[in-house]
C-alpha cells in the first residue's frame, strides 16, 4: 500500500499551501478546539487548518513522502509545536491517544484495507463529547485514480450501519449526500458528490 501512495504522491509537486477539504471547515469551524487525529491525511491540507485554529493534530498517512512533506510545511508555518506527522499503515497499526475529533476523509485505497475496523478504532479513540468525521466520494471525479465505472459509493447510512454503534452513547449529527464544485489537482474543475457522516461520542 505505502509504495503505491508514495509513488502518487512523488509525482505531484510538493504542494505549499494544501487547502483543507470543504466539508472540515463547514462542519468544524465551530467546535472549541482539543486533540484532533487525521486519518490518511496526504497533502495536509486538514491538518494544517486544524493546527492554524488551535488545535493538537496528529496526522497520520501510509505514505513516508506525504508524512515527511507534511513535517516540512508544518515547521514553515510555524505549527510543528502542534501538529506531529506520523507514519501508519492502518490496516496494521493505529496512532495511539485519545481525541475529540477524528477526521477520515476519502480513505479509500486501491490495497487491501478493513476501512471498517479502520473507523472502529478511531470510535474507540474518541473521548466522551468527540466527533468521528467520515467523508466519501458519493460520485466519481475525473481525476480520480479510480475511474471504474462499476464502483460503488456506500451511504453514509451504511456507512453508520458497519460502525454498529451503540445508539445509547452515540448521537448520529449529520448523514447526508451534498454535492458542490471541486477542482483536481490539475485545476479541473467537477460537480462531485460527498458523503458526509458526523458522529459524537455522548457517554
Amino acid at each position: 500500500m505505502s509504495e503505491f501512495w508514495d509513488d502518487v504522491y512523488a509525482a505531484r509537486p510538493a504542494a505549499t499551501d494544501p487547502r483543507p477539504n470543504a466539508r472540515l471547515t463547514e462542519l468544524v469551524a465551530g467546535l472549541p478546539p482539543g486533540d484532533a487525529l487525521d486519518l490518511g491525511c496526504g497533502e495536509g491540507g486538514d491538518a494544517l487548518w486544524l493546527a492554524g485554529r488551535g488545535w493538537r493534530v496528529t496526522a497520520a498517512d501510509v505514505s513516508a513522502v506525504a508524512v515527511d512533506r507534511l513535517a516540512a510545511l508544518a515547521r514553515g508555518h510555524g505549527l510543528d509545536d502542534r501538529l506531529t506527522p506520523v507514519r501508519h499503515d492502518l490496516g496494521a497499526s493505529f496512532p495511539s491517544g485519545a481525541f475529540d475529533l477524528i477526521c477520515a476523509h476519502y480513505l479509500h485505497t486501491p490495497d487491501d484495507l478493513d476501512r471498517t475496523a479502520v473507523l472502529r478504532s478511531a470510535a474507540r479513540a474518541l473521548r466522551p463529547g468527540g466527533r468521528l468525521l467520515v467523508v466519501d466520494h458519493g460520485s466519481t471525479a475525473p481525476w480520480s485514480w479510480n475511474q471504474d465505472p462499476g464502483v460503488r459509493h456506500p451511504s453514509p447510512q451504511e456507512v453508520a450501519a458497519g460502525l454498529a454503534l451503540d445508539a445509547a452513547t452515540w448521537t448520529t449529527e449529520r448523514a447526508d449526500a451534498p454535492r458542490r464544485l471541486a477542482t483536481g489537482p490539475d485545476g479541473r474543475t467537477a460537480e462531485v458528490t460527498d458523503h458526509v457522516l458526523l458522529v459524537r461520542r455522548t457517554g
